[in-house]
């Protein structure tokens, strides 16, 4: 039996945290091999405001280069989404699964458990910070290239203290909640916000002070891969870090912990309307599980409907309104802002109304929102039944195999629908508090595409699930996967003679066809649509045939 709870935390997650860290050096690897065969002065030429957003000295060589755009984007990004899984775990997930009261039946205070956490949360994040630095040496070595002037390790350093800020944020909600969906979508609500605002309000001359008020500006703002540690941003993370732990500890102290998972779900409050009973019953079943869709979308609930509300009025009605406040300045800037660097947020003409909802909204923001909700179903669905040992109670009723993969595949299908309405809704409603006058059938064509994208990797979450029955590898094999997808139809591209290889990624058939300003693609809506159907059908074939555990 394990000592402590740091040694087991430490030991259940180092996995993840490390295939997370060493991704980002492959696509590091990968980035830095792709720039030194291409014209810099793509990148160098840009003006000097997006070239400081971006975190591109006005002489940036190919490492410069290199760690500005795979490092402090995605590779931040990353590092950060992994701190706040932990975070939202720590105290949340334990009361999920009913194990709160197994640790707290050991001599240990709740403060004891607490620390272990957040301990946790900084040892593994600075293993993945660690993996990071060692392949930012390692890489620029083995591709002879110079990196003279590079502060590898402050761009780590900065790195590690922004995901240790959102782990121990979500760590805080967790606390203070008990609701893992809730600290997540808060943690990822502020990150996101935060990243988006580093780079729009400099645009907004009257605003532009406001930058500081967001924690990415302190992990950014200083350019620390060219400009080395900036003490004094490192110091407002860490006081922020330790203002959440700090409330983290009084709100584990003063809660009533949860036994169990004793959230209300949609379901049973509908059930108990008037109004809605009798229809609500009737789509439910009896409790022969004849109905597990409806189980399956209402234990979901909570992180649909913050990403519905994130898709819906910031990233929809208020991008709209946005456009017309900076719409000068993107127009006189347009001309020198290369497709090469727009290609890595999803491509499209800032100029135009079209072009900046795709960059900010449809490039990255929508495939993220729909993989949200569709990978955490496709992930927990089957192996997280069997974690929970209540595979067994859903296969002693009559019902196949194969018929519980097609009822968790449907809940995964109405959660990604409900995002979809919720985007398409916002955008409509942007245009029109805008006046921007977009194509509403290229708005929802454009929806429609980047809710079949997210379905895919929803289904390559199930597949792996129904194949190893563990919902760790499933969401680490999906993002990895994503990951790569995402990056490679951005970066083959540079590459003569490989372009044609984007082909083979599903991300080529969301948004090369340009619908928002050309419609629907049905021969990329057919692909995508074709490698959903395909992988779902794989999971049926995986799961029906792997003997199932009993036990977590």
């Amino acid at each position: 039996m394990l000592s402590t709870v740091i040694t087991k935390t430490f030991r259940d997650r180092w996995r993840g945290e490390a295939i997370g860290a060493l991704t980002l050096v492959l696509l590091f690897l990968a980035g830095m091999s792709v720039y030194r065969d291409i014209d810099l002065s793509v990148y160098t030429d840009l003006p000097e405001l997006f070239r400081s957003l971006m975190n591109i000295p006005a002489d940036a060589d190919v490492g410069a280069l290199a760690y500005g755009a795979i490092y402090s984007s995605y590779g931040a990004l990353t590092m950060a989404g992994l701190a706040i899984s932990m975070g939202s775990a720590s105290i949340a997930g334990e009361e999920k699964n009913g194990t709160m009261g197994l640790l707290l039946g050991n001599p240990k205070s709740r403060s004891h458990v607490l620390v272990s956490k957040a301990v946790n949360i900084v040892l593994l994040t600075g293993l993945g910070a660690g993996l990071l630095w060692l392949g930012g040496i390692v890489v620029p070595a083995m591709l002879d290239v110079d990196i003279t002037g590079i502060h590898v390790g402050a761009l780590v350093l900065h790195m590690f203290a922004i995901a240790v800020f959102h782990g121990f944020l979500a760590l805080a909600v967790s606390a203070w909640t008990g609701k893992g969906s809730m600290a997540t979508g808060v943690s990822v609500t502020v990150m996101v916000l935060s990243f988006f605002a580093v780079g729009l309000l400099p645009l907004i001359d009257s605003v532009a002070d406001g930058v500081r008020a967001f924690p990415w500006y302190y992990f950014s703002g200083s350019q620390p891969h060219v400009n080395g540690v900036s003490w004094g941003h490192l110091a407002v993370l860490a006081a922020g870090t330790v203002v959440f732990a700090g409330l983290a500890v009084i709100g584990v102290n003063r809660r009533d912990l949860r036994g169990s998972n004793l959230g209300t779900s949609i379901v049973d409050r509908l059930r108990e309307h008037p109004f809605t009973q009798k229809v609500v019953n009737r789509l439910a079943g009896s409790t022969r599980v004849s109905r597990i869709w409806i189980k399956t979308a209402s234990e979901n609930q909570g992180i649909l409907i913050v990403v519905s509300y994130v898709m819906f009025f910031v990233m929809g009605v208020l991008i709209g309104p946005m456009y017309t406040f900076i719409d000068d300045a993107l127009i006189s800037l347009a001309d020198a802002f290369p497709e090469e660097v727009l290609a890595l947020f999803g491509g499209g003409d800032m100029s135009t109304p079209e072009g900046f909802y795709q960059i900010e909204t449809f490039g990255l923001m929508a495939p993220i929102a729909f993989m949200v909700v569709t990978v955490l179903i496709g992930s927990r669905a089957l192996a997280g039944e069997e974690a929970k040992r209540t595979m067994g109670l859903l296969l002693a009723n009559p019902v196949k195999r194969s018929t519980v993969v097609l009822e968790k595949t449907l809940a995964m299908v109405v959660h990604a629908l409900v995002v979809a309405v919720a985007l398409f809704a916002g955008v409509v409603l942007g245009s029109v508090f805008g006046g921007l006058g977009m194509n509403v059938v290229n708005i929802a064509a454009t929806v429609l595409l980047s809710m079949l994208l997210g379905l895919v990797f929803g289904a390559l979450a199930l597949a792996v699930s129904a194949g190893v029955g563990k919902v760790r590898a499933a969401v680490y094999a999906t993002i990895g996967a994503a990951l790569v997808f995402f990056i490679a139809n951005g970066f083959l591209g540079f590459a003569a003679g490989l372009e044609w290889l984007t082909n083979w990624t599903p991300v080529h058939y969301y948004l090369s066809s340009d619908p928002l300003l050309n419609g629907m693609n049905w021969l990329h809506g057919g692909v995508l649509l074709g490698l959903f159907v395909g992988l779902v059908g794989i999971a049926v074939v995986l799961f029906d045939r792997r003997d199932l555990r009993q036990t977590g």
